[in-house]
């Protein structure tokens, strides 16, 4: 039996290349490799040697020969496929051991050039594992040292490996090989020869993991799938550990993202409850109990079997209040022991554990996607994200009446949920609370209207709060609605052609009025 290795990436492979050697495996390598194995005292012939035609173009052309690709897609089944070896001279090569130039890596750095880039568009290292995973009834192909072990136990047990292993090693390599590709498109697509960027590429070539199949989907009758994305952010979802608890649904997952996404855009510990991709209840407090039970104030109906994101250690004072309630996922970056024995008997609660990465907010920040994207019929709509943060400074207050500090943090805090509520949105909020959310509704008015009620169904008051409009309002009515309902300060984009006359209402209605100069849809 053969082997070729030739790795970039040379984490374990002194120690694959002994074990095979003690296999009695021929081994073949390039360069570096090469080196590398012949000075640990290991017998490796070179490619060169091996093909008899030197490395040429500053190592460009090395392994672009036909003793190394016919040696690789040989079939062995084929009598004239391996009478043409034989009077070729070439050797069968039977285990392919190759990682790539790190391209993905070298264009991630700070500083990299387009001249740097392309030097790391590794030609012969990819032609090689598509001939060997081509070939894979006959050929093991290795593109990752995670493989390595699996391999050695299989050669070491029987000698050869299994039909079923070298085909998971072809669609392996396959799946590698698309992925480096598409990092290259992804790269070229998105800069200009000059080397400037564009802000939307070209081409775009999306490269998701499966992790899990679903049960179903947003229906009964769908079948559905989770996927990651080939290098997910630290802090995302779908790094979640699981903890506990049944498997997850895909509409648990939809509103664990949303609840999680606006969990982790407050400093102050927060809780989120979603409902239907939906905040029902959010507030902050000085810690998870306080903060929770604040936020299931807001809409305790909405929130009976809803998700619940803490951006704050859980801790088992906090899990027993929302132990008391149906809970279908539980979010947080950490459990105490003693949170996690309160829900021992609460079997079905799906506990997820999202490791907070290091580095803070700032952490958090770089955690949140930089692109949205939605699929319409036959293409997609892609956009940047809108991860927009409003300062005190970005305030415009409008009105005669000036707001108080504590009515700007009420009003911050209220603009910063309506950003994750479905529009259109209305947001009613005081002290670090949500006290009525309206979503969702093809009228403004009608969203007031329904945010107002909710709270009434809550017995919560809401003299004296602060509203936020995700978009501005279209005529005073919005407005009329949400002070008659209580609310002295409102905060609301502007630019309406009746700016002016709403200004003008919340003057006769003696509230205040700022605004933010940047609206949030969310559809």
């Amino acid at each position: 039996m053969n082997a070729l290795i030739s790795v970039s990436d040379k984490t374990g492979i002194l120690e694959f290349a002994q074990a095979l050697h003690a296999l009695n495996i021929k081994l073949l390598s390039t360069g570096g490799t090469a080196k590398l194995l012949a000075d640990a005292g290991l017998p490796v012939t070179e490619v060169a040697d091996h093909t008899g035609f030197p490395e040429m173009l500053d190592g460009r052309v090395k392994t672009l020969h036909p003793k190394i690709h016919g040696g690789l897609l040989a079939r062995r089944d084929v009598p004239e496929h391996m009478a043409a070896l034989k009077e070729h001279d070439i050797a069968t090569i039977d285990l392919l051991v190759v990682n790539l130039y790190p391209f993905e890596a070298t264009v991630a750095k700070l500083g990299c050039t387009l001249e740097d880039a392309i030097e790391n568009i590794d030609i012969g290292g990819p032609a090689m594992v598509r001939s060997a995973a081509k070939n894979w009834k006959d050929v093991g192909v290795l593109t990752d040292a995670s493989q390595y072990a699996g391999v050695l136990a299989e050669l070491k047990a029987g000698g050869k490996l299994l039909e079923k292993t070298r085909f998971a090693l072809s669609v392996a390599a396959f799946n590698r090989i698309s992925q480096y590709d598409g990092a290259i498109s992804d790269y070229l697509s998105s800069i200009q020869p000059d080397g400037s960027n564009l802000q939307f590429p070209a081409q775009t070539n999306g490269r998701f993991i499966k992790l899990q199949d679903l049960r179903y989907g947003e229906n009964s009758h769908q079948q559905a799938a989770l996927y990651r994305d080939l290098h997910p952010a630290p802090g995302s979802l779908v790094t979640a550990k699981q903890l506990q608890g049944k498997e997850l649904s895909y509409n648990n997952i939809a509103d664990a993202d949303a609840a999680w996404e606006c969990v982790k855009s407050f400093t102050d510990a927060a809780c989120v409850i979603v409902k239907h991709a939906n905040p029902c209840g959010v507030a902050i407090g000085v810690d998870a109990l306080e903060a929770y039970t604040k936020a299931f104030k807001t809409d305790p109906t909405s929130a009976f079997g809803g998700i619940i994101a803490l951006n704050f250690p859980l801790d088992a004072r906090a899990a027993l209040q929302i132990s008391k309630q149906f809970v279908e996922v539980l979010m947080a970056p950490s459990f105490t022991p003693e949170a996690l024995e309160v829900f021992k008997t609460k079997v079905n609660v799906r506990i997820l554990q999202i490791d907070m990465p290091p580095g803070g907010d700032a952490a958090w920040e770089q955690g949140r996607n930089h692109m949205d994207i939605k699929r319409v019929g036959s293409g997609l709509l892609m956009q940047t994200a809108d991860n927009h943060e409003l300062a005190l400074a970005d305030l415009k207050v409008v009105s005669k009446l000036q707001p108080t500090p504590a009515q700007l943090q009420d009003l911050l805090f209220a603009w910063k949920v309506a950003k994750y509520v479905k529009s259109n949105a209305i947001v009613f909020c005081k002290d670090g609370m949500t006290m009525g959310v309206g979503a969702g509704q093809m009228s403004r008015l009608d969203s007031a209207r329904i945010a107002s009620i909710k709270a009434g169904h809550a017995s919560l008051s809401l003299a004296g709060t602060a509203v936020a409009s995700d978009a501005f309002f279209p005529f005073r009515d919005g407005l009329d609605v949400v002070v008659d309902a209580g609310a002295t300060s409102v905060i609301q984009p502007g630019g309406s052609m009746r700016d002016q006359e709403v200004i003008d209402a919340a003057n006769e209605h003696g509230v205040v009025m700022v605004l933010s100069g940047v609206r949030h849809f969310r559809h």
